[in-house]
């Protein structure tokens, strides 16, 4: 989650968001959310600390996306907002479904499933910017930090998920460890290229 800093320092010093993806960032908010909601002691107990570790990265994301929006040009802007709306909108359906509709375990699977299928957007949209990689050949908007920590967190998360026995977590956070391959093997393909 810290990561990205690297990259929004040289967004707000260049005032820009040059041709770097807001995707991943609204993406990831979506996935803090919902696994937030999902681990919740009257969702699926005993996942405190999912819901904490996401509960801050939701934050950090938010001024993540808040910055994106700020420094981006007027059509990317209107896209980036466009999908927080929509985020913003899946988030709440989720919460207020499962809240007034579901009870128990159907509680659990419903917001897990949702976690879990936002969890692998989130993990493959860095995947966005691979196309702008192939065609420039150049890995400048495709930073090896992001590469590197979307495949640390999958791995992580993965364990965690196994650990603690909870496939919500531990499927999209293993196919996202694979996606982080996908990214470094690009990375490494195309760092020195012209």
């Amino acid at each position: 989650m810290a990561v990205p800093g690297i990259t929004f320092k040289r967004i707000i010093s260049s005032k820009s968001t040059e041709q770097f993806s807001g995707i991943p960032y609204v993406m990831t908010l979506l996935n803090n959310l919902l696994t937030t909601w999902y681990g919740l002691p009257f969702v699926s107990e005993n996942n405190i600390l999912v819901s904490t570790i996401n509960g801050t990265g939701a934050v950090i994301e938010s001024i993540y996306v808040l910055i994106f929006i700020i420094y981006a040009t007027k059509k990317v802007k209107a896209k980036i907002f466009g999908l927080l709306m929509f985020v913003l909108s899946v988030f709440a359906v989720v919460a207020l479904v499962s809240l007034l509709a579901l009870h128990g375990n159907t509680r659990k699977i419903f917001c897990g499933f949702a976690a879990a299928i936002c969890s692998t957007i989130m993990y493959a949209s860095p995947l966005s910017v691979v196309m702008t990689v192939i065609k420039t050949k150049s890995v400048e908007f495709m930073p090896f930090f992001l590469s590197l920590f979307v495949f640390l967190c999958g791995s992580s998360w993965f364990i965690f998920g196994l650990l603690g026995r909870d496939p919500f977590i531990a499927v999209p956070s293993g196919l996202g460890s694979g996606m982080g391959i996908v990214q470094l093997i690009f990375y490494f393909i195309y760092r020195n290229k012209v």
